[in-house]
């Protein structure tokens, strides 16, 4: 087969499997000039791929306009009659993505999700824990089933944008501005609020820190009284599109986070990202891009990780999830840490 010369890429969920594309594709297409991709995905995301060279976006409302079979097979109609591609690259792999590749009828390559060494690291007893292949390889080998073997180099895969200052509440020279998602999609995911409360008080006492907190506009609730505490505790949800969220990211000195979305957006501006984990595990191939394995903060549990994606109690700690031995300071001296390595704060 020859080369295709313009891939349709599919990837529909979720936000930060979504982000984990953008390296992948900005290598891809730096190191193949002559190739063309369109990317389809849910339109909220597209902020994320403007400005990549030679990379299309299309935004598709896969849960209502183009929902079911029927509402599939329309999309396939439609992105045949408007674009001309050679072939297909299934990033996702899911049931609307086995429907559209076949309607569509051109070569495709598929993700290969590595089901069986996930479960080997996943089960209770017995775990073989070893780092397996990460989703960014994974991404890339669907490119290289192609014909299009990509290297994946760290610098070439992120994203820049010009700083809009406006964004910050505080630009003021020495101040440093540290992102605080304290959030994720499920409970064994997330740090007790309590601890990073605690997070949040101990880095405060620093007048030198600006926290911004990022969270869904339903979960404002549980931490409104975080805002009461000081005049350098800012509130990101409501107050920002996706588009301006992205460029505050991206002017972050450090991120705190859990395994979640902030932890690849971040990454892909080559933000610092201290990122807490319990019920699962970098070693799931997750891991933000260009994050260095020594910001990790966890726990040497025997039960970790419980889960693939955290939406299981861990057999042992149940609910209460595999972060009580994960203190807020040992969150607070990781930051000081990396913020005095990146020469953004002097060493007391």
């Amino acid at each position: 087969m020859a080369l295709p010369r313009h891939i349709l890429v599919f990837r529909f969920s979720a936000l930060g499997d979504i982000a984990m594309c953008v390296p992948v594709l900005k290598n891809l297409l730096n190191q193949y000039p002559a190739l063309q991709i369109t990317f389809v995905s849910i339109p909220f995301v597209q902020p994320m791929f403007e400005g990549i060279d030679r990379l299309s976006f299309i935004g598709v409302n896969i849960k209502a306009e183009y929902n079911g079979i029927a509402g599939l097979y329309r999309l396939s109609k439609k992105i045949k009659r408007t674009l001309s591609f050679d072939a297909v690259a299934d990033l996702h792999d899911v049931l609307r993505t086995k429907v559209l590749r076949k309607f569509l009828g051109r070569p495709t390559a598929v993700i290969d999700k590595g089901r069986k060494e996930r479960k080997e690291l996943t089960r209770q007893h017995h775990k073989n824990l070893h780092p397996i292949q990460t989703v960014f390889k994974r991404y890339a080998d669907v490119f290289e089933k192609l014909g299009y073997t990509i290297t994946l180099d760290i610098k070439e895969g992120y994203s820049k944008l010009q700083p809009d200052i406006s964004l910050l509440q505080n630009h003021k020279d020495g101040i440093i501005n540290i992102g605080i998602a304290p959030f994720a999609k499920h409970q064994a995911k997330m740090y007790p609020l309590d601890k990073m409360e605690g997070v949040v008080e101990i880095l405060l006492k620093n007048t030198q820190i600006n926290l911004y907190i990022f969270s869904a506009s339903n979960e404002c609730e549980s931490i409104s009284h975080w805002f009461d505490k000081s005049e350098r505790i800012f509130r990101v949800s409501g107050k920002y599109n996706f588009k301006q969220e992205l460029n505050l990211i991206s002017q972050l000195s450090l991120m705190i986070t859990m395994d979640s979305a902030n932890m690849h957006l971040a990454s892909l501006y080559d933000v610092p990202v201290v990122s807490v984990w319990g019920g699962t595990h970098p070693f799931l191939g997750f891991y933000g891009w260009g994050q260095p394995y020594d910001y990790i903060i966890q726990s040497d549990l025997p039960c970790r990780p419980s889960s693939v994606f955290g939406n299981k109690n861990c057999p042992v700690h149940g609910a209460a999830g595999c972060m009580q031995l994960i203190r807020p300071n040992m969150i607070c001296e990781k930051t000081i840490e990396i913020l005095q390595q990146k020469g953004k704060l002097h060493a007391c």
